[in-house]
């Protein structure tokens, strides 16, 4: 195949065309794109002002895909997410689309609505489809919720159950810049608030892409590795919520995703040693004792990959 008509080099162009927009933070980028690739959706948590809707924005833009993006707020009611029906004494119902119809949505600032708007985002990210009043209606392909949260216990936040939780393959953290960075954005502000953003693929490209991923080999030592890594987490004695069977598929479907990324057409076990804790520190809640010894999640799965033989495979 011609290699500029070859889909598995898009995220390599995709990543390299965010990086002229968003300034550093390439662990970040990285993990959106493996979750676009994987077909999931990811969540950022951090401080205002971390480019977070930057990159949101931009993604949508480079892959060609359409964006909207909700900002939530406490009084925000699911209607708001999905859409609603229109009546009329002189016409039909007409049903009008909320802003979850779209390719790339960013879910702003989630953890500041009620649970009960929160919960209008579960049937689109696990089925793509959303149900009002009896119909059933799809969401375009491909599709992709990126969602944002303040810290955990801030002011005026609703915390994310762990159902919601659940529906994210993937999890990131942004933090404000360095020094150096900040050095470069301040000088860069004029190009970073109007950038000429070039698209290197459209919606149709992602859903092929999404599909060839699937062609990735993963051997039966890199699934036995990863069922491991999550076994090993539910018998920890500090974890009392333990990651359900989903962190697994994370790991397999990112670990693939990875692996493309990165020009291969196999998974190695640096590849899930690499993604364990972005696949699974948001699957984990440890038990309150434990928190009071400063043990955290992240803590906990370094401690399990510490533990478990790292399988061997053949090239």
């Amino acid at each position: 195949m011609n290699k500029d008509n070859d889909v598995t080099q898009l995220p390599h162009r995709i990543l390299e065309e965010l990086s002229t927009v968003i300034i550093d933070k390439d662990e970040v980028k990285r993990i959106v794109i493996l979750a676009l690739i994987a077909g999931g959706h990811v969540l950022i948590e951090g401080l205002p002002g971390t480019a977070k809707t930057k990159l949101a924005c931009s993604i949508a833009q480079i892959t060609g895909c359409e964006f909207k993006r909700i900002q939530f707020t406490p009084d925000m009611m699911p209607a708001d997410v999905t859409g609603f029906f229109l009546y009329s004494p002189t016409s039909q119902p007409r049903f009008i689309q909320g802003p979850i119809f779209a390719n790339v949505v960013l879910a702003d600032e989630l953890n500041r609505t009620s649970p009960r708007t929160q919960a209008a985002l579960l049937e689109a990210m696990q089925e793509h489809q959303v149900s009002i009043e009896r119909n059933t209606y799809d969401l375009p392909r491909p599709f992709m919720v990126i969602a944002t949260q303040v810290a955990s216990g801030s002011e005026g936040t609703y915390p994310l159950s762990d159902v919601q939780v659940d529906r994210f393959i993937l999890k990131a953290s942004t933090h404000h810049a360095s020094v150096t960075e900040e050095m470069q954005i301040v000088a860069g502000i004029d190009y970073l608030d109007n950038p000429n953003i070039n698209a290197v693929a459209n919606a149709e490209n992602i859903t092929r892409l999404q599909e060839e991923v699937k062609r990735v080999h993963v051997a039966e030592s890199i699934v036995e590795y990863i069922v491991s890594i999550v076994d090993r987490l539910r018998n920890h004695p500090d974890v009392l919520s333990a990651p359900s069977s989903r962190a697994g598929i994370s790991l397999y479907k990112c670990g693939r995703a990875l692996a493309m990324l990165e020009g291969r057409d196999y998974v190695i076990p640096d590849d899930v040693k690499r993604l364990a804790v972005p696949a699974m520190e948001h699957r984990i809640t440890i038990k309150p004792e434990a928190e009071m010894d400063d043990i955290r999640p992240k803590d906990v799965i370094i401690g399990a990959l510490e533990q478990i033989s790292v399988p061997k495979i053949a090239v």
